[in-house]
């Protein structure tokens, strides 16, 4: 039996139903954590297992180095994205001067991608940057993360030349800002 008359049999006999319909995106809570405690931890301890693995490289996230201090107050934040009690995603920004941030350690988890969570959450990290004082927020990402880089170019990132010795990266992206609203 497939996947989808599984489902339908699962909805049909006890009122199971798919993730993709038991809440919407549009349901995205974004709050403020700390990167170093749970889930926020969690969550990068997630991706940097899903990184290394897909870079086969045990230092992915190290090169350049981040230290989790970078995505905290007063400079920089990181956002734990939940739908309901369920956390699905996380992301920060640090600061790279005063008028330039920098995204960093996006990740959905796996089973809530392709349904904007992402877009949700960069459009948080967006609001984010404005209200530290941003005027511009870059981002990098890798050969292997094609659908990064769709969903940067949809958010109305465009290419730049490097900025960073990252070795993995062979994408970066930058986009203006608009001023915070008060």
């Amino acid at each position: 039996m497939g996947l989808g008359l599984l489902l339908l049999a699962c909805r049909a006999c006890c009122g199971v139903r798919s993730p993709r319909s038991l809440r919407s995106v549009e349901h995205l809570e974004l709050t403020r954590a700390d990167p170093g405690v749970p889930p926020a931890s969690d969550l990068l301890e997630e991706m940097t297992l899903e990184l290394n693995a897909l870079y086969g490289a045990a230092d992915r996230l190290q090169r350049p180095a981040l230290d989790l201090d970078e995505l905290r107050p007063p400079t920089g934040v990181f956002l734990v994205g939940r739908l309901g009690a369920e956390v699905v995603a996380g992301g920060g920004l640090r600061r790279l001067d005063r008028r330039v941030g920098e995204v960093k350690r996006m990740f959905v988890r796996p089973r809530w991608r392709g349904r904007g969570v992402a877009a949700s959450l960069l459009s948080g990290l967006e609001e984010e940057g404005s209200r530290l004082g941003h005027r511009v927020l870059r981002l990098d990402t890798g050969p292997r993360q094609v659908h990064a880089k769709r969903l940067y170019l949809g958010a109305g990132y465009r290419q730049v030349p490097a900025y960073n010795d990252n070795p993995y990266a062979d994408f970066w992206a930058e986009k203006a800002l608009p001023p915070p609203l008060h």
